[in-house]
């Protein structure tokens, strides 16, 4: 293919202006060292872009998952009304003593013994039970809102890294998109230059091969932004196009970093575990109150024939818990083994949770320094090293290729600084929203 013929024409001026004898190849050098240290070109001025504080409150606005909480909550607390009521009462039609054969068969009237009988019966639980049968949807009320706080908690943090991620990929796209018209343009020159002797045909080529591995890793990047404005738009149900504000301030965080961990018990998922632990011993109570058997009263009208008397019954029965040991006992003792093992569980979950939110301390702490030491020390290197090659080129003690690998180290920098700040700010994240506010909670609240 002849690569002539296939430049454009701004390119063919670019070739004709580099033919000129006046031009040699110190100056080729001057325009790479104008290119090497460009990172992102100017955004585009944006009406309303969208701040992570935005995103999480339009999340937890568009989140049915908390209205589901507080429909299980309101559910739990009607509950518990009606199960601290006594049983409704049982009404009871009855033929007693038919007779089936002989003369008066079939007769309500004609034997003494048939009755059409009218019984009203009632359970009478006490009051002990009744109350344990309430408070155990109660706490079932309480475990809801708990989950609910937990929800919030999971949801803020779950937007919050969909958040980051975006922002992420799009500087990671922007920064090779800069590179890309970088390396354009290096190509162009360099093919001018090479037409016109002087360069080499070596470093035309270098100069395509870097050109075609960042519009290589571009796609794969690309694919990433669409997937996490994708994912940001299942949270937020915003546009997926809406640009992103800049990042809040990572440095410190609205929970006091030293005294969170001993405000690891308030955590969501613990708070939850003791609602649970909670209905639990209510459960346990209420098996308790149930070895206490309900009687039922009946109060029973039956009506003969006309030539006998009307009669009224009156019964009181109650269950015979003949074999206590191994049912009402047992359900007892396994009400009870649930409740230790939900406190076991919580207890051994909160040594675990605070461990980690001490390593996330840590971890975030180190992630600032690391950001802080990049951008003291390695990046004035990465820069040296560029201007190093670059000097070396000019004076032809290098070839471009010192140049090419110097300015993939840049962009490496540059990448592995966004990496970093994405994993430190993640980690921001997590501690940030770790407990929800009490505003948070009251905003999403239906009415």
């Amino acid at each position: 293919m002849d690569h002539r013929a296939s430049l454009s024409p701004s390119r063919g001026r670019l070739a004709r202006f580099f033919r000129h004898p006046s031009w040699r190849r110190p100056l080729l050098a001057t325009v790479i060292a104008g290119l090497a240290f460009s990172t992102t070109p100017a955004a585009a001025a944006t009406p309303e872009p969208l701040s992570l504080d935005a995103a999480v409150r339009s999340a937890l606005a568009h989140s049915r998952g908390l209205q589901a909480s507080d429909a299980a909550a309101a559910g739990a607390r009607d509950m518990a009304v009606a199960a601290a009521q006594r049983p409704d009462p049982v009404l009871r039609l009855s033929l007693d003593n038919l007779p089936v054969n002989g003369p008066d068969r079939f007769s309500t009237t004609r034997d003494f013994m048939t009755m059409r009988s009218v019984a009203l019966m009632q359970t009478l639980p006490n009051a002990d039970k009744r109350r344990a049968r309430g408070e155990r949807f109660e706490r079932e009320a309480d475990a809801a809102l708990s989950e609910r706080t937990q929800r919030l908690a999971e949801l803020q943090q779950a937007v919050a890294q969909a958040w980051l991620e975006r922002r992420l990929q799009e500087q990671r796209a922007r920064v090779l998109q800069a590179q890309i018209d970088e390396a354009r343009v290096l190509v162009n020159t360099t093919e001018a230059t090479t037409r016109a002797g002087r360069s080499t045909t070596t470093d035309w080529i270098a100069a395509r091969e870097a050109l075609a591995q960042l519009e290589q890793s571009l796609i794969g990047v690309q694919a990433n932004v669409a997937n996490a404005r994708q994912t940001l738009v299942r949270w937020t149900g915003g546009p997926p196009q809406q640009p992103l504000a800049e990042l809040p301030a990572i440095s410190h965080t609205t929970l006091d970093a030293h005294a969170l961990t001993g405000r690891v018990e308030e955590l969501p998922d613990l708070a939850a575990l003791r609602s649970r632990e909670a209905v639990a011993r209510a459960e346990a109570e209420l098996a308790r109150q149930e070895q206490r058997p309900d009687w039922t009263a009946e109060l029973m009208f039956s009506q003969r024939g006309s030539q006998y008397s009307n009669m009224v019954s009156i019964a009181v029965s109650v269950p015979l818990q003949w074999d206590a040991p191994r049912r009402q006992q047992r359900e007892l003792a396994a009400r009870l083994a649930r409740v230790n093992g939900l406190q076991a569980e919580r207890e051994e979950q909160a040594r675990e949770r605070r461990l980690q939110v001490e390593r996330w301390q840590q971890d975030w702490h180190a992630g600032l320094a690391r950001l802080a030491f990049l951008q003291r020390e390695r990046q004035p290197l990465a820069e040296q090293r560029t201007e190093a090659a670059l000097a070396a080129y000019r004076g032809g003690r290098e070839g471009l290729g010192a140049v090419l690998q110097a300015r993939r180290q840049v962009l490496e920098l540059q990448l592995e600084r966004i990496n970093l700040e994405r994993e430190t700010a993640g980690l921001w994240a997590q501690l940030e929203y770790l407990i929800p506010d009490t505003a948070a909670m009251q905003a999403v609240r239906p009415e």
